[in-house]
């Protein structure tokens, strides 16, 4: 399979060259499975990705290599010797704490999912000269961490299977349970990784709450407790952009909103890890900012700064929501590209970019939302 990509042909082409050789059915199809998701993953893992193996759910859940890498990093500043990875899936987090020279010790339900991690693992640690950490198959929750000086949960978050799996909808059905986690976490140095919209009612008082999104999109909550989590840290925003950029809002609680003010000249979109976080306000101070409308994430000023934490746009015009004066607006400014966005407003930006017929030359950005006053309200905005 991989001799037939590397001569130019599709996926495709390479299948039914293997099939016309008489290749097995069942192991062609999970050649291609696996060729399918190696693609997929270098986007996780990079090119350590091509010798790996996955299954769909584990690589929907895998944590990317550049966050692993910072978990690990708390562990080893926090002087960790060993770490049990409770629930390691196929592996992404034993990875980076192999990397960081800790001692792993992985646990997985699924005998498949637990033998796609080994495999991962025993490549990984004959790169570094190094023994191969037995990945136990077992229920974490009966196996628990043992020794090791800390853990590191990332509990299932989807029904059982290899794929077509679908989102548990509580918190209580997740594989370990938060239960046994937050457990954990008055024993010894533990951190959780979870959805990053989890409720916030679940978070504990002693945990250090970090929401991460890479590339502008929001990946994660990790929770962190004892000596893994930062002394008067409570909330923090972490925002991950290319291969090596990053920022950080921290605070000791969630930050009060800013007041709101009038349209200035400038809108600030924050990043879903502030929002998350509740750091608008801070993120508001720095930005001499003010909210847009009340309760709605969007802030305004009249002047611009740069920022890591939101996208910058500078306001051209106030327009009137009304979808028909909208499409007569735009129409006359020869608006052909238009991305839409909405806070506060029951729309469809999709279906009502398709209603709106636009044509032209020119491109801008759209926001549906409410004003000081509370009122729908509809901005024509450009990119700084």
């Amino acid at each position: 399979m991989a001799e037939a990509l590397h001569e130019g042909r599709s996926l495709e082409q390479a299948a039914r060259a293997l099939r016309a050789e008489g290749a097995d059915p069942e192991l062609l199809a999970a050649a291609l499975t696996q060729t399918e998701l190696r693609a997929r993953a270098v986007a996780k893992f990079g090119e350590r990705a091509s010798a790996m193996l996955f299954t769909r759910a584990a690589l929907e859940q895998a944590t990317r290599a550049r966050v692993a890498a910072l978990h690990a990093e708390r562990f080893r500043s926090a002087g960790c010797r060993s770490v049990a990875d409770l629930g390691c899936g196929i592996g992404a987090e034993s990875l980076a704490f192999l990397d960081a020279g800790l001692d792993v010790r992985p646990v997985e339900l699924d005998p498949l999912t637990a033998s796609f991690a080994q495999h991962n693992l025993s490549l990984a640690a004959a790169h570094l000269g190094a023994e191969p950490p037995l990945v136990r198959v077992g229920d974490a929750e009966t196996m628990g961490p043992g020794d090791a000086d800390a853990a590191f949960l990332d509990p299932a978050r989807r029904t059982a299977g290899h794929s077509g799996t679908r989102r548990l909808a509580s918190p209580d059905d997740y594989s370990p349970s938060l239960r046994f986690a937050f457990g954990l976490a008055e024993e010894r140095p533990t951190g959780v990784k979870l959805g990053p919209g989890l409720d916030r009612e679940l978070i504990p008082d002693d945990a250090e709450a970090q929401w991460i999104s890479v590339d502008g999109q929001l990946v994660e909550t990790g929770l962190w407790f004892g000596s893994v989590a930062r002394p008067g840290v409570r909330r923090a925003a972490l925002v991950l952009r290319g291969a090596e950029e990053s920022a950080e809002l921290t605070a000791a609680h969630d930050a009060d909103d800013a007041e709101v003010r009038s349209l200035g000249d400038y809108l600030y979109e924050p990043d879903g890890a502030v929002i998350r976080a509740r750091l608008i306000g801070t993120l508001a101070d720095r930005l001499d900012a003010g909210m847009l409308s009340a309760g709605i994430a969007y802030l305004t000023s009249d002047r611009r700064l740069d920022t890591p934490f939101a996208s910058a746009f500078r306001v051209l015009e106030t327009l009137s929501p009304r979808e028909k004066d909208l499409r007569r607006a735009l129409a006359a400014r020869e608006i052909g590209a238009l991305e839409i966005k909405k806070r506060g407003a029951d729309v469809d930006p999709a279906a009502l970019r398709r209603r709106l017929k636009l044509r032209g030359p020119r491109s801008a950005t759209l926001f549906l939302t409410r004003d000081e006053q509370g009122r729908h309200t509809a901005l024509l905005a450009e990119r700084c």
